[in-house]
């Protein structure tokens, strides 16, 4: 059974091996020379203005991208549903209508609390 993960340890043991070797390449290649303006907070092109915790801001962008991914993601489950759909059964069936059923739930409820409303 072990020999059967073999490719998956080599190609694992192959990646990670690569990601060490691009950072220690890039660690002896790299110049060294930070300077005030070089480590400034900088973000799509705006100046750093102020302080961080000096005053509210929006994280609107950011709801709404962790509900399209934990959707996103919920929604890849159902490929592998609908390929094995047949060997499951009545019961595979019921376990996937109380899934999305709970999916639909989650969806209300971040409807209901306003966290799809784009407000500027």
């Amino acid at each position: 059974m072990p020999v059967d993960f073999l490719p998956v340890f080599l190609m694992v043991a192959v990646v990670s091996g690569l990601a060490l070797f691009i950072f220690t390449l890039s660690a002896l290649i790299r110049t060294d020379n930070p300077y005030p303006e070089k480590n400034r907070p900088y973000e799509c092109g705006v100046d750093h203005v102020g302080e961080a915790s000096a005053g509210l801001f929006k994280v609107q962008y950011f709801v709404i991208a962790i509900l399209f991914v934990v959707f996103d993601v919920e929604t890849m489950f159902l490929f592998p549903w609908a390929v094995v759909l047949k060997d499951m059964g009545l019961f595979g069936y019921i376990e996937m209508f109380v899934f999305i059923v709970l999916l639909l739930v989650g969806f209300i409820y971040a409807w209901v609390k306003g966290a799809l409303e784009w407000e500027f």
